[in-house]
């Protein structure tokens, strides 16, 4: 019972959003509470609410003063320099912008922080492709299919997770898997290469302004708000808050509120002027902190209910015995459908072990089990559980459905494409012996 309503609960609010009958705000409130009052769990689905907002409370803080960090930090002109670069190199050509977009986005999302990739990408890349007149599902699809592989990092939170649970060395998961990573990133190119060539055949290449002229090109709509004297200061202070985040000193709502303290009083001493930032972002901040506090909601009661343990228990118990050898290939497989409908918690201390303790009986080591744990992660970013996609979409003014319909298949096919290097280079074998 328990099982059905969790799947049925998934595949409601999925359908819902991808069908636009429902904003995701709404049905991540609304869908979980109707199931669970169908469950029989109206007494406790208060206190599941609850528990469930608390435990994402720390990642709505995050999320509110990074957002409003990095806006100040795009409103001071932090990031007109590396705009104009960009400009400079890619001259108008879609494919160059695709490529470039891809390359950006590989490069920043090694931080291992999704919502600081997505705020710096879509600040640099945003009005160059308003301008070009390119899809931005292509800029946030590229963003956050890089942002998956980058993900398989130790500090990304997978990898971590999976050498928790199986008391495995981070490192050993790791290392093997950066070549199958690096071909991921080939896959991605390909990606990027494929929609820049459409998009080359639909708007031909652009002659934007070059040279002197690109002087004058901002990413801020607040020309008022620009402070081009304080750049190096900025710079220093995003430099330091990265150090820090990456370092661990402070936990990460912490840092962010700190950061964005500093960059309101030197940018904005005046009171007037700080009200004024504050409002010209409230709408954004507001967007995606509402979402993240409607996610838990939902993940409180998916997993209050026992909904995800039944779920995990009923999936693993239609794979048959004669399967068992394969179970490294198994897990790398169900670690996308998994991770997309259950968080990288339930999955990697749930799932995980339990499949492990099952691959132990054909001589499949757990740290083996631990690096086809983390291959489906470019799918697993695309999942209504993950908060920080909700901030993409938000920046790139898309709609979520529309986002997991436009890339939810490369998702899938880089994951394929990290597993079978995966494969031939013996990270995690085919097949098991008894």
């Amino acid at each position: 019972m328990l099982t059905f309503l969790g799947f049925a609960m998934v595949i409601t609010f999925m359908y819902l959003i991808m069908s636009k009958r429902l904003s995701a705000l709404i049905a991540l409130i609304l869908i979980p509470i109707i199931f669970a009052l169908i469950g029989g769990f109206a007494k406790d689905i208060g206190p599941m609410m609850l528990e469930g907002i608390g435990k994402l409370a720390p990642t709505g803080v995050m999320l509110m003063f990074a957002i409003l960090y990095f806006a100040l930090m795009i409103d001071s002109g932090l990031f007109d320099p590396a705009v104009r670069a960009i400009l400079r190199m890619v001259k108008g050509d879609p494919l160059k912008v695709s490529m470039g977009t891809a390359a950006l986005a590989l490069i920043v999302s090694l931080d291992g922080d999704g919502a600081t990739t997505y705020m710096i990408c879509v600040a640099a890349m945003l009005p160059l492709y308003s301008r070009i007149g390119m899809s931005p599902l292509i800029m946030a699809g590229l963003i956050i299919l890089a942002g998956g592989i980058m993900n398989m990092t130790p500090w990304g939170g997978p990898t971590a997770r999976a050498a928790s649970a199986l008391h495995v060395d981070p490192s050993a998961i790791f290392v093997p898997m950066i070549p199958a990573m690096l071909v991921g990133c080939v896959a991605l190119f390909g990606v990027a290469w494929f929609y820049g060539k459409r998009e080359r055949a639909r708007l031909g290449v652009l002659q934007l302004p070059t040279g002197a002229e690109h002087s004058e090109v901002t990413v801020s709509q607040y020309p008022e708000a620009r402070r081009p004297k304080l750049l190096w200061i900025n710079a220093l202070l995003t430099v330091a808050l990265m150090g820090t985040l990456i370092a661990g000193l402070l936990p990460l709502p912490v840092l962010f509120m700190i950061a964005f303290s500093l960059a309101m009083i030197i940018n904005y001493p005046n009171l007037q002027e700080q009200k004024e930032r504050i409002a010209a972002h409230a709408g954004n901040v507001l967007a995606v902190v509402g979402l993240i506090f409607a996610a838990g909601i939902f993940t409180g009661i998916l997993t209050g209910t026992g909904m995800v343990d039944a779920m995990s228990k009923s999936l693993l118990s239609v794979i048959p015995p004669s399967m068992g050898p394969y179970m490294a290939v198994i897990t790398a497989v169900v670690s996308m459908p998994f991770t997309f409908f259950m968080s990288n918690d339930a999955f990697y201390y749930g799932v995980l072990p339990v499949l492990t303790e099952a691959a132990g009986h054909y001589g499949i080591s757990p740290v083996e089990m631990a690096r086809a744990s983390i291959v489906g992660q470019p799918v697993h970013l695309l999942s209504p559980l993950v908060p920080s996609t909700y901030l993409l979409v938000g920046l790139a003014k898309i709609e979520f459905g529309d986002h997991q319909r436009f890339t939810l298949k490369w998702a899938i096919l880089i994951c394929l494409a990290i597993m079978l290097a995966a494969l031939l280079m013996g990270v995690f074998p085919l097949f098991g012996q008894h």
